[in-house]
């Protein structure tokens, strides 16, 4: 079921002159997205599962569906020299009806206000159509007076969403420029800080590892509240030094910062994996994809899971999702080369090795299935594999070792396995589980690397899934049994909107919102919101256009008015739009506006 208080924010559209500012529209994307994860109870789509439909043209209610989400942001911006024009509609999934179009011209200088009155504008759209939201005065804070350095600063981001080597080494060289450009930005640091670790960990270069803590630290000493700052750290730590521990202390305040943050919950995942506390890594892959549930990147982290605890079919059903959302990721491509060689399925692996141009070490593919699968009967040369393992190189995957291992060299297998883990490469962060190392698995040495690696002081304080369900569960208790107005103040409240919506006719006014009405209560938008969904049970929409109604009803079996038009009426009565009308009056109805005159003249 889709939740009704939901939102996707489809990548805006680069109309600028300059096809190379789509960095730009990019990130005003980004930030208006992250923007409106800050609201408790709104459900915000992903950057990841968003952006899948860039570019393409596609039925909303199609968009709804994949996402689930009740409504979508659409925009474009246009930027010119110093000014900047973003246009946007609010759309609900359901039927493309249009809740909301705006158009907004400002300098550029003032792009962060601009971030944030779109936002509020939202917000407040969407809490006045489908129910309560808290919404605070400000949902955007303005990270740096230098627009030159944020512009600077989107052209980095850019360049590291796209998660290749080059996109990487341009973000580095960018969040540099960016920090000497504005020392006091504390974005750059933790962009920059987070490229280094997962560069210094995958290479691997202690070096970069030191760079990495450099920046996060000079990032944390001008903000040390940035969701992306703890995400760092915590990949850092994670990925570069393997402290199981502290790393998900920040997985956790990040996520906290911005529970929609699904990259910082991945991570967590990615960590409760390698230690192999699989029931909690699902639990989290499982809510990362209820909110960006067209990541390729979160099917791979539940396909890893399935794969490390030997559910090969499993493993290959999420690879194929993975792979059908983007053919081209190679960590899926190398998974799902191992998951044919563990079920056997060696015409197939042989067909996909062929016609797949990103196969990932088709050579010591093909020998690990030999090895694997004809343990007796193959005739292959511990030379052969050194020859292999030297063509091919560094990969995504420790082919070499689960070569050596499934030869049955185990010497040379556990050196390379310990080598790794002293450098802690990215490669080996799952050895704990890993299916083709079982050979060497009961090896001293292998025991003594599990030891040290998972020595108690550095995983994590386990609780029961139980007690955190519990737990969990009582925290949303309380705050959906919060009362923001006590029992006098909602009765003097609903005196004040009974004379306002009666007497004075407030209903009339067809630029009527929340916030208004709310002023002329004396209330805070917050409180009214809350009052009108709790109390009253009603959305502010259906409770305005309640009055708007029964209005037009009065209008329309009045004699003197039958020379007015049907529309013309409902216009008198507050509604704002044609469709706003007919809609509402089917929704209450159940007929058209025509058809209920003609059964009641």
């Amino acid at each position: 079921m889709i939740d009704n208080k939901s939102i996707a924010i489809l990548p805006f559209l680069n109309l600028s002159a300059d096809p190379e500012n789509e960095y730009f529209s990019d990130g005003i994307t980004e930030d208006i997205i992250n923007a409106l994860s800050r609201i408790e109870g709104l459900k915000v789509s992903a950057r990841t599962s968003s952006f899948v439909f860039k570019g393409r043209q596609m039925d909303v209610r199609h968009i709804g569906n994949q996402l689930g989400v009740s409504t979508v942001l659409e925009g474009s911006v246009r930027r010119s020299r110093k000014k900047v024009r973003i246009s946007a509609q609010l759309i609900q999934t359901t039927d493309g009806f249009q809740i909301w179009s705006g158009r907004f011209d400002r300098d550029i200088e003032d792009i962060f206000e601009l971030q944030d009155e779109i936002s509020l504008t939202i917000a407040e759209q969407i809490r006045e159509n489908f129910g309560h939201l808290e919404i605070g005065e400000h949902l955007v804070d303005v990270p740096t007076q230098n627009i030159q350095a944020y512009n600077l600063y989107l052209k980095a981001r850019y360049n590291h969403l796209r998660w290749d080597r080059e996109g990487i080494e341009n973000a580095m060289k960018f969040y540099q420029q960016c920090i000497e450009m504005a020392p006091d930005f504390a974005w750059p640091y933790f962009g920059a800080g987070y490229c280094h670790a997962m560069f210094g960990s995958w290479t691997p270069n202690i070096s970069s590892l030191d760079m990495a803590a450099d920046y996060i630290g000079r990032g944390f000493e001008i903000d040390d509240q940035s969701f992306l700052g703890y995400y760092s750290k915590a990949t850092l730590e994670f990925w570069g030094h393997w402290n199981y521990r502290e790393a998900e202390k920040l997985y956790q305040r990040s996520m906290a910062l911005n529970p929609s943050y699904t990259e910082a919950e991945e991570g967590l995942a990615e960590l409760y994996t390698a230690i192999g506390w699989f029931d909690e890594a699902m639990d989290h892959t499982k809510h990362i994809l209820q909110l960006d549930p067209l990541s390729p990147n979160h099917h791979f982290t539940k396909a890893n899971i399935h794969y490390l605890q030997e559910d090969y079919e499993s493993a290959l059903a999420s690879i194929e999702s993975s792979l059908g959302i983007n053919p081209d990721f190679t960590h899926a491509i190398a998974m799902k080369q191992l998951c044919l060689i563990k079920l056997k399925r060696e015409e197939e692996l042989e067909t996909y090795l062929e016609n797949t141009a990103l196969a990932v070490s088709p050579k010591s593919s093909r020998m690990l299935y030999t090895l694997t699968d004809h343990p007796a009967d193959h005739d292959i040369k511990l030379e052969e594999i050194d020859e292999v393992v030297e063509e091919e190189g560094i990969s995504i995957m420790p082919w070499p070792v689960f070569l050596y291992t499934q030869f049955g060299a185990q010497e040379k297998a556990l050196e390379l396995l310990q080598r790794a883990v002293v450098d802690k490469r990215g490669q080996f962060a799952n050895f704990l589980s890993r299916p083709f190392l079982d050979k060497i698995q009961e090896t001293d040495g292998f025991k003594e690397l599990v030891k040290k690696t998972f020595e108690p002081s550095r995983l994590p304080s386990k609780r029961s899934r139980q007690e955190l369900s519990n737990g969990s569960a009582h925290k949303n208790n309380e705050v959906d049994a919060r009362a923001l107005m006590q029992p006098q103040e909602i009765e003097m409240a609903i005196e004040k909107l009974d004379h306002l919506m009666h007497k004075d006719e407030r209903y009339l006014d067809t630029a009527l919102t929340l916030r208004t009405l709310a002023a002329e209560a004396e209330l805070h938008p917050n409180k009214l919101s809350w009052m009108l969904n709790d109390q009253v049970g009603v959305s502010f929409n259906d409770y305005v256009n309640n009055f708007r109604l029964e209005c037009f009803k009065q209008k329309a079996l009045d004699p003197a008015n039958q020379n007015f038009t049907l529309l013309g009426l409902a216009f008198e009565s507050g509604f704002n739009s044609k469709s706003t009308f007919n809609d509402y009056f089917k929704k209450k109805t159940g007929i058209t506006p025509r058809k209920w005159l003609k059964e009641h003249q």
